[in-house]
């Protein structure tokens, strides 16, 4: 009964598990296609650009501030970004639409199996419970 009982719990957290990742690759993929339908106005030779992260290309521009400059020292992230030509980023974010929407559907079915697991154990614990503990 116990095994059955943590099975479920650990169903259940995993269920909530599942579900936060679901909505964040949602939204992932909500910003994606709302930046490409955005972009489909632009004429094809708008500069665009696109963040490569941190970098640290010339020394100059990454020492960091002074310990006495206590302030700005959290501030230190010198970010950059890549000329990109419309069309490649339109492109890129297609895929990456299509990457999410794989992902989401992978999910989507492994919350099922989850919920499915949940709901067959706790059957199994209430039939268990009204036939007094036999199996």
């Amino acid at each position: 009964m116990r095994e059955i009982e943590s099975q479920a719990v650990a169903a259940q957290q995993q269920i909530s598990l599942v579900r936060t990742q679901v909505a964040s690759k949602q939204r992932e993929m909500r910003l994606a296609q709302l930046t490409r339908s955005e972009m489909a106005s632009l004429p094809s030779e708008t500069p665009v650009y696109e963040g490569v992260g941190k970098m640290c290309a010339f020394l100059p521009l990454c020492s960091p501030p002074l310990a006495a400059d206590k302030e700005h020292q959290a501030d230190f992230s010198p970010s950059r970004f890549v000329a990109i030509p419309v069309p490649v980023l339109q492109d890129k974010l297609g895929t990456q639409i299509k990457e999410i929407e794989t992902e989401v559907d992978a999910m989507g079915k492994r919350l099922h199996y989850l919920e499915t697991t949940a709901k067959n154990s706790q059957e199994h614990i209430e039939k268990m419970l009204r036939g007094g503990g036999q199996p």
